[in-house]
């Protein structure tokens, strides 16, 4: 935070400015490509499990294609089958019958 004073209150060096954004410009692609994959792996299983091709998520490296995204989920119809109902069995009568 002291460094970051300095460099307002008096005139800053061109070379640590230099080194500032070559350090900026290093940091910046990485923080992107961590978002995208933040953001891409979890539409990447979602797409796979509603039964569509997961490259679909890869829309989210065109502008607006992730908005076209969410519309194509939220009215497609999904090829899933539905998991069957596991419901309550009846247990056997307490104590068993007698064996004839």
């Amino acid at each position: 935070m002291q460094f970051l004073a300095l460099l307002v209150q008096n005139q800053p060096d061109p070379a640590v400015i230099k080194h500032l954004v070559m350090i900026a410009l290093a940091l910046i692609p990485v923080i992107v490509v961590v978002c995208l994959v933040i953001v891409i792996v979890p539409f990447w299983f979602i797409l796979k499990k509603a039964g569509f091709s997961p490259w679909l998520s890869l829309l989210y490296l065109v502008p607006l294609g992730n908005l076209f995204l969410y519309y194509f989920l939220a009215f497609a119809e999904w090829k899933v089958v539905p998991a069957p109902r596991v419901g309550w069995q009846p247990q056997p009568p307490y104590p068993p019958p007698p064996r004839a």
